[in-house]
């Protein structure tokens, strides 16, 4: 693996060209919202009295799911109260976290998360 680089030393033109709140908060805040509100009951139903935290290793099957939860998309889970796309966004963003942290760690970039595959 190559050497990591630092976070991200960047010039102020490369760091604006991932505009994450305004190009992703501000598009998506109710959408959002719903993913850390299953994010939490996941956290509570899967981690009891831990604080929020991703447990990376209970639940590898990012894909399966995904197509799961696509199946039916407006179906109200009721353990959590939300609908099956809210766990269909979540499964495809830890999904896509885990390509990026290896593709940057493959390019010697630091991921914003700081894990390194």
């Amino acid at each position: 693996m190559p050497e990591q680089k630092s976070l991200r030393p960047r010039n102020s033109a490369e760091r604006k060209s991932e505009p994450i709140h305004s190009g992703v908060l501000l598009y998506f805040p109710d959408a959002l919202a719903a993913i850390a509100r299953l994010s939490k009951a996941g956290n509570d139903k899967h981690n009891p009295g831990e604080p929020l935290h991703w447990a990376r290793g209970k639940s590898t099957d990012h894909h399966d799911c995904v197509i799961r939860h696509s199946l039916t998309p407006l179906l109200v889970d009721p353990e959590t109260g939300e609908i099956e796309a809210v766990a269909e966004a979540w499964r495809a963003l830890a999904n896509l976290q885990l390509l990026e942290e290896k593709r940057l760690a493959a390019a010697g970039i630091m991921p914003y998360s700081g894990i390194v595959p």
